[in-house]
């Protein structure tokens, strides 16, 4: 019934499986080899066509973007839900993962990027940057500013500015319960797990050293069920797919 392409490492994909851990969902999959270009082959596209992960089928019809899909999957199986029922709540946690989506989800890229992700394009020609980047149907520009020299200095600086303003908003909203919205886990928790796991992978937890509200909910997060679940082996072991 419900089939999802997905990547270990993509914080997408990790979303998607944090919420169908945390209703307990059947699903099976297709993890996506992006040195492999899984991606970007035609049968993907048309599932898919900005060429990314991941891409849920529920019943053979593909759901894609993950706030869409997390949603979407509360929706169609509302058991232990992860949205609140009050509208006006509802309308907070909505209008933070509008910020999350807009913020701090694509603040952690350029990050991550040069972290991670650089050596492979340090090794490419110009040239061959330059074609596999014209195949990106999505992210084409985003990875011709990044350059096969990574992201400037500048650009990282305001990528951690963000990410800083995330967290310190976060602190603030923790003042009121457990978790984002209060003390019900919602998809506003999910929706920032993988940016906050993202930071500690690249070894940025110093930014929420002086936060203890922050460090008390990933420490909750951690232990929930769905955490290690929705983190399979290989998930945080960036260096292994390049």
């Amino acid at each position: 019934m419900l089939f999802l392409y997905h990547a270990p490492i993509s914080t997408c994909s990790q979303k998607v499986r944090l919420v169908l851990a945390e209703k307990e969902l059947e699903w099976d999959g297709k993890a996506i080899n992006f040195g492999k270009g899984d991606h970007l082959t035609p049968d993907y596209l048309k599932l898919n066509p900005n060429g990314v992960v991941p891409t849920l089928l529920h019943d053979g019809d593909p759901i894609i973007e993950s706030s869409v899909i997390t949603e979407y999957l509360d929706e169609a199986f509302p058991e232990k839900s992860v949205r609140p029922k009050d509208l006006k709540t509802l309308a907070r946690m909505r209008a933070w993962r509008q910020y999350i989506d807009e913020v701090p989800t694509p603040s952690i890229r350029p990050i991550s990027f040069n972290t991670f992700f650089v050596p492979i394009w340090s090794k490419m020609t110009e040239e061959e940057f330059w074609n596999y980047t014209e195949r990106l149907p999505l992210r084409k520009h985003f990875y011709r500013k990044m350059g096969r020299g990574g992201f400037s200095k500048a650009e990282i600086d305001e990528s951690l500015d963000r990410l800083t303003q995330t967290l310190n908003r976060m602190e603030l909203a923790l003042e009121n319960g457990d978790y984002i919205i209060g003390d019900q886990y919602t998809l506003a928790d999910v929706a920032l797990t993988p940016t906050v796991v993202r930071l500690e992978d690249c070894g940025r937890s110093d930014l929420w050293d002086h936060l203890p509200r922050v460090a008390g909910w990933y420490e909750r997060i951690k232990a929930r069920p769905n955490f290690d679940i929705a983190y399979m082996p290989g998930s945080r072991d960036l260096g292994a797919h390049i």
